[in-house]
């Protein structure tokens, strides 16, 4: 928030463009596959969320900021960032589900005050249900997530990215 909201308007006009969109899709997928090949050859030093200082949180917390360039993952950039510091895949990707929630409450909060507080009935209803809906499928989507996390490394995320980088490139440079 220190960092994100007296750039906003910066970014929003110099950063959300196709090309950085895709840059960061294609740069973060090689990130993903860089550390997953570091990952094998060391042994994590951090393997709960107990062991983790607030130095460490900290720390992932400043990878979080990358998120503020389009086309960056948030979770992508915390999980990587805690990969680095010494944290086994795991408490990296659970950590990250923790910091999550004062960032959306944040960012929901401030873009409520953007949008405006008045709401008709048929707004507010809405804006409940999407809540609602959103919630639920997010707390499936982790449990998901976390389950193939134990079995699988984030390679396929990586991959994942450079292609849809790559389509997107594509897309905006050659069809549009």
């Amino acid at each position: 928030m220190v960092i994100g909201l007296p750039f906003d308007d910066w970014m929003d006009e110099h950063l959300h463009n196709a090309t950085v969109v895709a840059l960061m899709l294609i740069l973060y997928g090689i990130f993903f596959i860089l550390i997953e090949n570091y990952n094998k050859k060391r042994t994590p030093k951090i393997n709960s969320l107990r062991q983790l200082t607030f130095k460490d949180a900290f720390l992932i917390g400043m990878f979080q900021v990358l998120s503020l360039v389009p086309g960056t993952s948030r979770s992508g950039s915390t999980i990587i960032g805690g990969i680095l510091i010494g944290t086994s895949r795991e408490i990296a990707a659970e950590f990250t589900f923790f910091l999550a929630i004062p960032v959306m409450f944040g960012a929901s909060f401030i873009k409520l005050l953007k949008f405006g507080l008045a709401f008709t009935g048929a707004e507010l209803a809405v804006l409940i249900i999407g809540m609602v809906v959103a919630f639920g499928v997010s707390i499936f989507a982790i449990k998901f997530l976390m389950g193939y996390i134990k079995k699988h490394d984030f390679k396929v995320f990586g991959w994942y990215r450079i292609v849809l980088g790559i389509l997107v490139l594509l897309y905006f440079y050659l069809f549009k």
